[in-house]
């Protein structure tokens, strides 16, 4: 019952936001359209930021399922584009809202998610440290998401798949070469 409420309340302020920026809409314009009081609302969230960061974390979990090997990884980041693309509203009121972070905290979480998943899948038989493995996703992290939010700054006019494209062809290799670098069980 909980999760229907919120998955109400989330589709009711996405409803709302093709019609109205996020600063312009509140709680009640939210509970007046998915037809419960205020409440039920703060029962389930803090305030409108805190639905917004449950909307992504929701979202993402699906966007990814199953997208966080070698050979998928460039099928998991287009899903992360489609989902942009396809909550473009939401996407971009909260990329110009003072709440830009909430978006850009969604975007380092599941492009870190994916990225681990690469790292650890091209680390087995090797010997590398938990923080290497950890230190290698978070430096693609911030490749891979800083790219996405020159693409939203820009209005989400380039095709997607161009540049994951380009993002794999860079990336060819790159993860292995950089696993070897770090390993310490390393034959000399």
């Amino acid at each position: 019952m909980a999760q229907t409420t919120k998955k109400a309340l989330a589709a009711s302020l996405k409803k709302l936001l093709t019609q109205k920026t996020l600063d312009k809409i509140t709680v009640i314009d939210i509970v007046e359209d998915c037809e419960v009081n205020r409440q039920t609302f703060y029962y389930h969230f803090q305030d409108i930021y805190d639905l917004v960061e449950w909307i992504f974390a929701t979202d993402a979990a699906k966007a990814l399922d199953g997208k966080k090997t070698y050979n998928t990884w460039q099928q998991g980041f287009l899903q992360i584009f489609e989902y942009v693309l396809e909550n473009k509203e939401l996407v971009m009121n909260t990329y110009h809202s003072v709440r830009r972070d909430q978006l850009e905290h969604y975007l380092y979480d599941v492009t870190y998610g994916l990225l681990i998943g690469v790292v650890e899948e091209k680390a087995v038989g090797m010997k590398v440290r938990e923080e290497d493995k950890q230190a290698i996703a978070h430096f693609y992290k911030f490749g891979f998401v800083g790219l996405m939010l020159e693409w939203i700054s820009s209005g989400m006019k380039e095709d997607p798949e161009h540049i994951i494209e380009q993002l794999s062809i860079l990336m060819k290799g790159n993860i292995t070469r950089a696993l070897e670098k770090y390993r310490s069980d390393h034959q000399i």
